[in-house]
């Protein structure tokens, strides 16, 4: 293996690394989930769509592809 494509390897695993959420998505955002799901639960999901939205944004600030 030539030197560049070593380097290229090594580029490509650490952009890979860099993507990847930090947490499990069951621990991210807990606040956003215990409202969206105390909503749903008071409610049914066709009443809670803005926590729901609200959710589904924090999680993809946390990098879940959602």
């Amino acid at each position: 293996m030539s030197t560049s494509q070593g380097t290229s390897s090594v580029t490509q695993a650490a952009s890979t690394q860099e993507s990847k959420p930090k947490k499990k998505i069951c621990c991210a955002c807990p606040d956003t989930k215990r409202l969206r799901d105390e909503c749903i639960v008071e409610h049914g999901p066709e009443h809670c769509g803005k926590w729901i939205e609200a959710h589904l944004r924090c999680l993809r600030s946390e990098g879940f592809n959602v």
